[in-house]
């Protein structure tokens, strides 16, 4: 990792979603990747970080991962594919845990290969479909936030609305597995992982 990126992990609401605060230690500019919940708890630790937030990223759009997006008032991107998903409570599956969420509609609307600049980062969309359709993981240096694609020791859901276990064993064969063993993996829920530990203990990568 980067010596100038700052990474916090906030595990948040009850289906523990890992919500990530990534910022640039140089200029102080912050992004958030999933705000599932808690939103006080994060806007704290942006304060406490002396972070200005300019943005938030889903990886994709489920309602565990965006419910807190309209707290922060800055833009939201999702990939192109799941931006329906925001203000969808059905879609989006919220209605079917019975918490109904409705997100802001996105600001941008990613596409696989896009290049975000955050202060001095750059961060890389890869769009990791099967999930959802419009998953995506976001490569910054070393690291790969993976959402809800590549678990350590585990993939994501495919037997939800818009899953596809074929789709997804793709995504992560040949947009994940593709980087260095010693690349950093920070999922949407759980541990974290390196590619190198997916590739060869991940049972369902066999």
């Amino acid at each position: 990792m980067d010596t100038n990126n700052f990474i916090k992990q906030l595990t948040v609401g009850p289906l523990e979603v890992n919500c990530y605060l990534l910022g640039d230690l140089g200029t102080k500019d912050a992004c958030l990747i999933d705000p599932g919940a808690e939103a006080n708890r994060i806007r704290d630790v942006l304060r406490k970080g002396g972070f200005a937030l300019k943005f938030i990223i889903n990886t994709h759009g489920h309602g565990d991962h965006i419910a807190a997006n309209g707290a922060f008032g800055v833009p939201i991107y999702i990939h192109r594919l799941d931006g329906d998903f925001l203000r969808d409570p059905v879609k989006n599956l919220s209605r079917a845990f019975l918490f109904a969420v409705s997100s802001p509609a996105a600001s941008r609307l990613l596409e696989d290969g896009d290049i975000i600049k955050l202060g001095g980062l750059c961060l890389e969309i890869i769009h990791t479909p099967g999930h959802t359709p419009g998953s995506i993981s976001v490569k910054a240096g070393g690291t790969i936030f993976t959402g809800d694609a590549l678990f350590k020791n585990g993939i994501g859901r495919t037997d939800l609305d818009y899953g596809d276990e074929a789709v997804l064993l793709k995504s992560i064969k040949q947009r994940l597995l593709v980087f260095s063993d010693d690349t950093v993996i920070l999922p949407g829920h759980g541990e974290s992982s390196t590619i190198g530990e997916e590739r060869r203990y991940n049972p369902f990568l066999k």
